[in-house]
């Protein structure tokens, strides 16, 4: 039997009326701020409202842009709620005013937020969801820099360490249509000299640093490759469901080893990239010699953040002991038994005297991991603003 004729089971068919019951998610995505996101969304939701859909803004930020201002006009605008936090009245997004309002679509801005403490919801990303679920269609927008496994590249271009992120899987699972706003870096700074993205004491710090043509041009190039690999991934998942199938890199299988050193998280997230390009599975594994009882509370937590990240990114997270056997040789063992390809390690913290009394970890490692191909992460320094 062909698959594209093969009959649902009673369990897709229930999973296929959820579909249908959820509200759908159009991301706008940008290389910068600036770009014209935010602008694009009320273009739109003035476009639907000429249609006679119902459309509601639940959250704008405008940054004090003038012309992102008016185009607000009198579309009608869901107030925000106030929050008392730490003696200040704060303001965030009213999730359930929106879905007690019900619209056919809601516009909400700034997707990488993180709300106010004691919110219902850590992230705003995670109030979309609820008003997803609800059945109403979402409009929103982000930048690249914002993406999680984008993390440590977009400080090695910039400097800086975004502390704002979203989970991948909110462009490429959550979202039904991702839509590129592209502009040059030239055309950007351009905006940025005239006060049309920061203000007038802002913009020449802006220019010199996060807006440089150099980090403007890789951005752009990052969010390009983003967009253009969600779209790969979308057209190879349709073929999947018409019973096209073909290579999808199931052959490679990545590992990643992660120790106490501050570079594990980047480790993770360069492991995702290269198991996410291949369409293949992702293992993180941390070798220890020390018995869970005895593990330090601050590396109980790292654990915790590294099995966060593994969920994240739909891996498996090991915690392996050594028994008797060295790191090189749990690491081999755990990688045959996994039928891994490829291992992703940190550079070496050993000094060049502790690696000639007791070898090098790599070195061992590709003594004993034959035919397994070993990337070395190189460690840097992070600096945060």
């Amino acid at each position: 039997m062909f698959p594209e004729y093969r009959r649902k089971t009673p369990e897709e068919i229930l999973q296929e009326i959820e579909r249908l019951k959820r509200g759908k998610l159009k991301v706008y995505i940008g290389s910068a701020p600036g770009v014209g996101k935010t602008y694009r969304l009320l273009q739109e939701a003035h476009e639907l409202k000429a249609e006679g859909i119902d459309v509601v803004i639940g959250l704008i930020e405008t940054h004090n842009r003038k012309d992102t201002a008016n185009l607000i006009g009198e579309m009608e605008t869901i107030h925000k709620k106030k929050i008392n936090y730490k003696g200040r009245i704060l303001e965030e997004m009213d999730t359930a005013a929106i879905i007690r309002r019900a619209p056919d679509v809601v516009i909400v801005d700034e997707l990488a937020h993180t709300n106010v403490p004691t919110s219902p919801n850590e992230k705003r990303y995670m109030d979309v969801e609820e008003i997803l679920q609800a059945g109403i269609n979402v409009l929103s927008a982000v930048n690249i820099q914002h993406l999680e496994s984008l993390h440590d590249i977009v400080e090695q271009i910039t400097g800086i360490k975004v502390r704002e992120r979203i989970p991948d899987h909110v462009l490429h699972q959550m979202a039904n249509e991702i839509i590129l706003i592209d502009v040059t870096p030239e055309i950007l700074r351009k905006r940025l000299a005239e006060g049309k993205i920061y203000d007038m004491s802002k913009i020449e710090q802006a220019l010199t640093h996060f807006f440089t043509s150099s980090n403007l041009g890789a951005l752009r190039e990052l969010s390009l490759r983003e967009v253009a690999d969600d779209v790969d991934e979308r057209i190879a998942k349709a073929k999947i469901q018409n019973g096209k199938t073909g290579p999808t890199g199931v052959h490679e299988k990545i590992m990643v080893c992660v120790q106490y050193g501050g570079n594990a998280e980047k480790l993770i997230r360069r492991g995702w990239r290269i198991a996410n390009r291949l369409k293949t599975d992702l293992l993180i594994l941390h070798v220890t010699n020390e018995a869970s009882m005895n593990i330090s509370a601050e590396d109980r937590k790292k654990i915790q953040e590294w099995k966060k990240l593994a969920t994240q990114f739909n891996a498996r997270f090991i915690a392996e002991q050594t028994g008797k056997r060295t790191i090189a040789e749990t690491i081999r063992d755990v990688a045959v038994d996994n039928g891994i390809t490829q291992i992703i390690l940190g550079q070496s913290a050993r000094s060049r005297w502790e690696e000639i009394t007791k070898g090098s970890i790599v070195n061992n490692i590709m003594r004993y991991a034959s035919g397994i191909d070993i990337h070395i992460v190189a460690d840097q320094k992070e600096k945060e603003v």
